[in-house]
């Protein structure tokens, strides 16, 4: 069975190896059909404190390394990266 991945934003780094990766998802209210926004914490593992609050990262599943967390880090997400251009 492949490991899942969700792509989140940091929002807390406080804790020593671990960090709380915010993942939105959009779903369609069941009545009204709106496009609504939905969105849960994971604790993941980050070995070596490398993440820092704010960034856009790609977390996987994996076997529970402690009550919380079952996620580790897997990549940081280049958001802000420039688009490419046509020279000539």
């Amino acid at each position: 069975m492949p490991k899942r991945v969700l792509t989140g934003t940091i929002v807390s780094d406080k804790t020593d190896k671990t960090v709380v990766v915010k993942v939105e998802r959009r779903v369609k209210h069941p009545v009204y059909g709106k496009i609504i926004r939905r969105s849960k914490k994971y604790h993941a593992h980050d070995e070596a404190n490398s993440y820092k609050e704010g960034e856009t990262v790609r977390i996987e599943e994996t076997a529970p390394i402690s009550k919380l967390k079952s996620w580790k880090v897997v990549e940081r997400v280049d958001t802000h990266a420039a688009p490419e251009t046509a020279e000539g």
